[in-house]
């Protein structure tokens, strides 16, 4: 009987790309600019779920383009990708992906509806069964994330992003209204998507309004560092290199980083962007120092001790002094 175990080979990898970002920031833009390098001279699909919003770059590019319209249900949305993914088209885009978490009939919408069936206006009650009404919402969007790994083609999901805001007090004493401060260098803004769909996908950029188009990476595996430099907006040449690594070619060299990289961008340090920790490890250092109650100033004292550059935000602490940082913060 033949052996199922083959020796590994990188040959057609389907890889799945979110672009978020609030208004102005380019996501769309930019996923076009992807998919358009992906797709060479063939069209790529667009699903469009922003009342034919897609059809303003008809002119700019190649692609085929359906509506999505209300009830934005998970199952909705893996109908089309489907249909797409038969269809052959190289990659598909789908513009936007948060409508099936905050859309007219999305999974906030639904959970609401389930609460109505269960309880009705018994508020009581309504309090007892809110976890049991995520049930039927949540096992069809685990379903559509499923149906969205086995697709054999490149998928760019858009996601739109808020800003979480905070109450401070001001000089005068008075108390206003600010973005909330991070030390991951984020500044609040959250993907509008399940708190896991960024970490689903191969890639996860966020993008900022005052920099459209420049890769700020949520989730960016080493091996694809190379691909999208930090200090340079995502072109159609982000996506050439990205099918010709999906394809099996050769490992490309990476880019030289300028210090107007992520890390510099959000903390005003000059810093390698390449050579730092991602934003997600700074996210769970962070939560790790919250639940061990180590304040950043006893962090930079740690790691500076140990040799490290000095830094403001999380982001800005180098790549290979990560786990030194980590063993610092669990042991205290």
């Amino acid at each position: 009987m033949e052996s199922r175990f083959k020796p590994a080979k990188r040959e057609n990898v389907g890889l799945w790309v979110n672009m978020i970002g609030g208004t102005g920031s380019g996501k769309t833009f930019s996923s076009f600019r992807l998919a358009s390098g992906i797709a060479g001279d063939k069209p790529f699909a667009v699903i469009d779920t922003e009342n034919r919003r897609a059809l303003h770059y008809a002119d700019q590019f190649k692609f085929d383009h359906a509506e999505l319209r209300a009830p934005f249900r998970p199952d909705a949305y893996s109908e089309a990708i489907t249909e797409a993914d038969k269809a052959g088209y190289p990659v598909i885009v789908v513009d936007s992906g948060s409508h099936v978490w905050a859309g007219d009939g999305g999974m906030l919408a639904w959970q609401e509806d389930e609460l109505d069936r269960m309880a009705g206006n018994d508020y009581a009650k309504r309090e007892r069964v809110k976890m049991a009404a995520w049930i039927a919402p949540k096992k069809s969007h685990k379903q559509m994330v499923s149906k969205m790994l086995q697709v054999k083609a490149h998928l760019i999901l858009c996601l739109r992003a808020e800003q979480k805001i905070e109450m401070v007090k001001g000089a005068d004493g008075k108390l206003v209204v600010q973005a909330k401060k991070s030390l991951t260098g984020l500044d609040g803004w959250i993907p509008v998507c399940d708190k896991n769909l960024p970490f689903e996908a191969t890639c996860s950029f966020l993008l900022m309004a005052d920099n459209p188009g420049i890769p700020h990476p949520i989730k960016l595996q080493e091996q694809h560092k190379a691909l999208f430099p930090l200090d340079k907006p995502i072109t159609e040449e982000s996506g050439r290199r990205l099918a010709e690594w999906a394809s099996g070619a050769t490992k490309t060299a990476a880019p030289q980083v300028t210090s107007h990289s992520i890390a510099s961008t959000h903390s005003g340090t000059p810093a390698d962007a390449a050579a730092t920790i991602t934003i997600q490890q700074a996210v769970d250092l962070e939560v790790l120092m919250l639940d061990h109650k180590v304040t950043q100033a006893q962090l930079y004292k740690a790691m500076t001790k140990a040799g490290a550059p000095p830094f403001v935000r999380l982001t800005d602490i180098p790549a290979d002094f990560y786990g030194r940082a980590v063993k610092f913060v669990e042991a205290h």
